[in-house]
């Protein structure tokens, strides 16, 4: 294992260093305060700050714990530091009678009037004399000339009065990312992936605690040829990164942490431990409430009203880990004796299973009948627990044991554990287990899969949980068959789609399947998704049984009906199961059937239901704690109200499923997200932020086959450029995603970008590329899934059509915008309306359109596009459009349009192209455009136009 030669994750860390650094150079004072909790690296940032600091002279110290009771040790120390730095005492001895002022008359006396940077490590363990000094000090900036003190402390420490009034800086743990990075460093980037998953899980962002695991590993253990250890952060590890302060608590106080550690290992991801319950346990052992004052004091725990909670997780994991076996059983004991009444039966059991020495069958039966009880509201971490302890009490029977620890898996995924879950898969008994019990495993492998992880791996282990659960849980086989589909789906296989639900492959030949996106993920503006429970189990042993939940069999097979007969493009066939799953979920509160019946909503055009189901589904996922299913009713919820025409809102509900995948460990919805993400972008024109999300979307769907998310990617690019009057660089790159062939993109994504592609085409001039595009669209549309279909055709055969039939068109598609939601594409249509009256010469009809446009795309915060609205407005004369300023005005509208263009880098042919005339009318323009305005180059009109600001 290397050693790592640069600090990861902390630049805006950094940065502070760097700006106290500036103030030295320029003769200024200044302090700053580091504070982190054990292992967060204050140390590290330390010495980088002293290695780097180059302007003069670095006093560099740390406390001695020893000596923390010895009057101005602290100080002492310091001026050891200071060695041969002209000025500083012989052999670091201190001034007679000095007082808390006397340390910065010392430093300012050490500067002698250039940069000094003062370093102090763990501040808050020197003597209580030298911190008075140092914090003396350090909140007199204008009097430390050219001295800067960079101090480090607990975090625990920092609001101490000696700190009172420092600006500080609070290190949180690294990102995944950059945790990685050091990982990678540490270790080698040849690290067995799953390796890597392993350590950067357990390490929780803790930079020296990764760097203990990794230093544990041999190299057969790093590639993945030899098994890890168990538990990989054991007691010897948390302890050399965090239990410094845990050694010297009393042995009542470090009992009754044990405790309430042992409280909260019983509920995983809990705000905290019972108090109550504590004490209760403490009281019991003969241990009074007077033992928690000493973990508070020591920044280990705080009573934080009703709760105890610990300042950081890995404390709470070395005490437990720090604890012998029998100390730990003998606190899960008496935490189940103090807990009594019916509603405490879960975790009475789990603690009394927890003090288990050793198998109990009759104790692990009673445990995992609680754990399925059908109560929602129970947290699905907890179930995972009670069942993983369930499989560890049963006796040696492969297929109950598997049973119980493949339960435990798909609890510990809907709760947004996957790594958890795939542990607890990989610990399952390798036995002959019975082909029910293997199929169901298969079936949280398949729904792991398609949380983060190739499409055609989940599809393939989809389809072998069906196969082995068809003969004896068809109700589960079909939830396979569902998430087949679903795997099929965002790689962009129809047939295999198909064959997923029990059809016989369709000839799809170059047809999509109608309506587009009928299936799992929604695209916007026609693409419906799919939601039976992530290709997982959608009935978990928490719920009722399918005979009695509401719509529970009646809801999967009409569901599986009807996107079977969408997909087959008989569309009168799909909407009467559809339909009924809508209708049974007027009073359902399963949130997975509610992602199911939006869906459906979806593929039936009804966009207020689609929103409504899908809320609802997300406050209840919300609420009973799946956190596995909250980025996918997000995702939906985001696609419903893009196909509303609310872009904002479906921008803010994709953020946050954002964040909630990368919560939830689902890298495939975060991909998803991007896609969402980058299409509200596109809206915005927000050209940076599409890149961005482009690229973020693009690097998950390459290595996992999702295709979907690449294709709304790549059409968010095209409406981009399209949005920023780039018509030739959008249909080169639409033109693939439109045409058919082996090349072309997601079959449910396609048809809704044919109307950009449309667009682009005709504005660059090859108007004949688009029309076989245009009549796949028009056979799509006759299936009355998308409610903006008709009205989009219209202006699709409005941009290709003859100037005698083009009017009549785009009347027609106005009309058609009305029966539907959507002020964005009704913009468009106006824009484009409102371009093709101004070039007949029809001035005043085209300033109602581009007017009506303008505002309409103010309303969406649609800023390229109210640039272009607005530059055609005054291209018609109408000042409404806005008057240029400065050097510009002197400029007709025709010249500032040519202006502008040419100022943002296009050819003379490509500015023809962009405002329909010819190349030589924008080089007679331009001649004049650079006698008005005195320039001689491209170059210089550029900068002018720059200078003025954009139209």
């Amino acid at each position: 294992m290397s050693v790592p030669h640069r600090l990861y994750g902390r630049r805006s860390e950094l940065e502070a260093v760097a700006a106290l650094s500036d103030r030295l150079r320029s003769g200024h004072g200044g302090a700053l305060l580091f504070a982190a909790e054990p292992g967060l690296g204050r140390t590290a940032l330390l010495r980088r700050a002293a290695l780097g600091f180059t302007a003069g002279p670095v006093l560099h110290t740390g406390a001695v714990p020893a000596e923390s009771a010895l009057p101005y040790s602290g100080v002492h120390a310091l001026l050891c530091a200071a060695g041969d730095v002209p000025g500083a005492p012989s052999a670091g001895i201190l001034p007679a009678g000095l007082e808390p002022g006397g340390l910065l008359e010392l430093l300012s006396g050490l500067a002698a009037g250039r940069p000094l940077l003062v370093c102090v490590d763990d501040a808050h363990l020197w003597d209580a004399p030298s911190r008075a000094a140092l914090g003396f000090a350090a909140r007199r900036p204008d009097a430390l000339r050219s001295v800067g003190l960079l101090l480090s402390a607990a975090a625990h420490r920092a609001q101490d009065p000696d700190f009172a009034g420092l600006p500080a800086v609070r290190l949180g743990p690294l990102t995944e990312r950059a945790a990685g990075d050091l990982l990678d460093e540490l270790a080698g980037e040849g690290t067995d992936p799953a390796v890597r998953e392993a350590l950067l899980h357990e390490a929780e962002g803790n930079p020296a605690l990764l760097k203990v695991l990794a230093g544990r590993l041999s190299p057969a253990q790093l590639s993945g040829h030899a098994p890890l250890p168990r538990p990989l952060a054991d007691a010897d590890a948390l302890s050399r990164t965090v239990g410094g302060r845990l050694a010297a608590l009393p042995p009542d106080t470090a009992f009754v942490l044990l405790l309430a550690a042992a409280a909260e290992e019983q509920a995983p991801g809990a705000a905290g431990a019972d108090a109550n319950l504590v004490l209760r346990a403490a009281r019991s052992a003969g241990i009074g409430p007077a033992a928690l004052d000493a973990p508070e004091a020591a920044g280990v725990a705080r009573c934080d009203g009703d709760l105890i909670r610990f300042v950081n997780p890995l404390l709470r994991r070395a005490v437990h880990a720090g604890a012998s076996a029998a100390r730990r059983r003998a606190a899960h004991r008496l935490l189940a004796g103090a807990l009594g009444g019916d509603g405490h039966r879960l975790p009475r059991l789990l603690h009394h299973a927890l003090a288990a020495d050793g198998p109990d069958p009759r104790l692990a039966g009673d445990l995992a009948a609680a754990a399925a009880a059908p109560d929602p509201w129970v947290p699905a971490l907890q179930r995972s627990l009670a069942l993983a302890r369930a499989a560890e009490l049963t006796t040696a029977d492969d297929s109950a044991r598997t049973a119980r620890t493949t339960a435990a898996a798909e609890h510990a995924r809907l709760a947004g554990c996957p790594h958890r879950a795939r542990e607890l898969l990989a610990a399952a008994p390798e036995g002959a287990a019975h082909d029910a019990v293997r199929g169901r495993a298969e079936l949280v492998r398949g729904a792991l899969a398609m949380g983060d992880g190739p499409a055609g791996d989940a599809y393939g282990a989809l389809l072998v949980a069906a196969g082995l659960l068809s003969p004896y849980d068809p109700h589960h086989a079909l939830a396979a068959r569902l998430g087949a589909m679903e795997a099929a789906w965002v790689a962009g296989d129809a047939a295999a789609c198909v064959a997923a639900l029990g059809g016989a492959d369709p000839a799809l030949g170059g047809a999509d399947p109608v309506p587009a996106g009928p299936a799992p993920r929604t695209a916007p503006a026609g693409t419906a998704p799919y939601a039976a429970g992530q290709g997982a189990c959608p009935h978990a042993p928490t719920a009722r049984p399918p005979s009695a939940a509401p719509g529970g069999s009646g809801t999967y097979d009409d569901y599986r009906a009807g996107m079977l007969a969408a997909l087959q493009a008989r569309p009168e066939q799909a909407r009467g199961p559809l339909r009924r799953v809508l209708e049974r979920a007027v009073h359902d509160d399963d949130p997975q059937r509610l992602l199911r019946a939006g869906a459906a909503a979806l593929v039936l055009g009804d966009i207020t239901a689609a929103c409504r189901l899908h809320t609802r589904g997300l406050a209840v996922g919300r609420a009973r704690g799946l956190v596995a299913l909250v980025p996918r009713l997000l995702e939906h919820l985001a696609y419903a109200e893009l196909r509303a025409g609310r872009h904002a809102r479906a921008g803010a509900h994709a953020r946050e499923g954002l964040r909630a995948a990368h919560r939830a460990g689902q890298r495939n919805a975060a991909a998803h997200q991007h896609a969402i993400l980058a299409l509200v972008a596109s809206v915005e024109s927000d050209a940076g932020a599409v890149a961005g999300h482009v690229a973020a979307a693009l690097a998950i769907a390459g290595p996992h086959g999702l295709a979907q998310a690449a294709t709304l990617a790549e059409w968010a690019s095209g409406r981009a450029d399209l949005g920023r009057g780039r018509p030739v660089e959008a249909a080169a790159r639409l033109g693939p995603l439109v045409r058919a062939g082996p090349r072309r993109g997601h079959f449910a994504v396609r048809m809704l970008a044919v109307p950009c592609f449309v667009e682009a085409a005709a504005l660059a001039g090859h108007p004949d590329d688009a029309r076989g595009a245009v009549e796949e669209f028009a056979a799509w549309a006759a299936h009355g899934g998308d409610p903006q279909a008709p009205a989009l055709l219209a202006r699709c055969r409005a941009l290709l059509a003859d100037p005698g039939e083009a009017d009549a068109l785009y009347a027609r598609a106005l009309a058609g915008h009305e029966l539907a939601d959507g002020d964005f594409e009704w913009a468009r249509t106006q824009l484009l309306y409102g371009k093709w009256l101004r070039r007949r010469r029809r001035p005043g009809e085209a300033r109602v359109r581009l007017r009506d446009a303008l505002v309409a795309f103010e309303r969406s915060g649609a800023r390229t596009w109210v640039d272009q609205a607005r530059a055609e407005l005054r291209a018609t004369g109408d000042v409404a459009g806005g008057e240029p300023v400065g050097a510009l005005s002197c400029l007709t509208p025709q010249q500032l349009r040519i202006a502008h263009c040419v100022a943002e880098g296009a050819t003379n042919r490509e500015v023809a192209r962009r405002l329909s005339v010819s190349p030589r009318t924008v080089d007679h323009h331009l001649r004049n455009v650079f006698a008005q305005l005195g320039v001689r180059s491209r170059v210089e009109l550029c900068r002018l136009v720059d200078r003025a600001g954009a139209p």
